[in-house]
């Protein structure tokens, strides 16, 4: 891909590892809140208006934790879910690394919302490998959506064909390809410079 100017790079389930179980397994035991509570009072009712900014994390989570968990307030589970859910691919990274120094751009393209992604950038350090972040909340849509990869091009600079997505949903590297970009699906089983070509 001699093109290539700038290579998107998904978050979950490329640059951390799924936990096994998910990053909930154990929040009943550490923290006295069921995962099924939490999917069934937070994420599946308001999950896709925090994920899109059009809400916020602790403004939906907070009456749902008051009303289901009131020992736990919403910054010390968004703490706890975020370190769990912070499983680095050092190998992966190690690669980008070095892709990066051979002059290509790294971007961050994510479905998250705002304390999140902020976490991820800074807590994580992520700011500190990669050029820019492109996500969800922040555009107002997600990848499956054609308007997120015009967006990434009319913020970079950069023509399709200058870019390219590498993510573990194929539908999500399907839409890239359909806007002119490349493609690459991560399952973590070769090395990244097999996947590139």
């Amino acid at each position: 891909m001699t093109a290539l100017k700038a290579l998107m790079v998904d978050v979950d389930g490329v640059l951390i590892r799924p936990r096994p179980g998910g990053w909930a397994a154990e929040m009943e035991a550490d923290l006295g809140l069921s995962s099924q509570a939490l999917q069934e009072h937070f994420f599946r009712p308001h999950w896709n208006d925090v994920v899109l900014g059009r809400a916020g994390l602790h403004e939906r989570l907070g009456p749902v934790l008051a009303a289901h968990a009131p020992h736990l307030t919403s910054q010390a589970l968004a703490a706890y879910w975020f370190e769990k859910d912070a499983q680095l691919d050092e190998a992966l990274l190690a690669e980008l690394a070095h892709l990066r120094a051979s002059g290509v751009q790294l971007h961050l393209a994510t479905i998250q919302e705002h304390e999140r992604a902020a976490w991820l950038w800074n807590a994580l350090g992520f700011r500190d490998r990669f050029d820019a972040m492109h996500y969800a909340a922040d555009m107002g849509c997600k990848k499956s959506d054609p308007a997120f990869y015009r967006m990434v091009e009319a913020r970079t600079g950069f023509k399709p064909h200058e870019l390219a997505l590498l993510d573990d949903t194929a539908a999500n590297v399907e839409t890239a390809r359909a806007a002119g970009w490349g493609g690459f699906v991560w399952d973590g089983s070769r090395r990244l410079a097999d996947v590139l070509g």
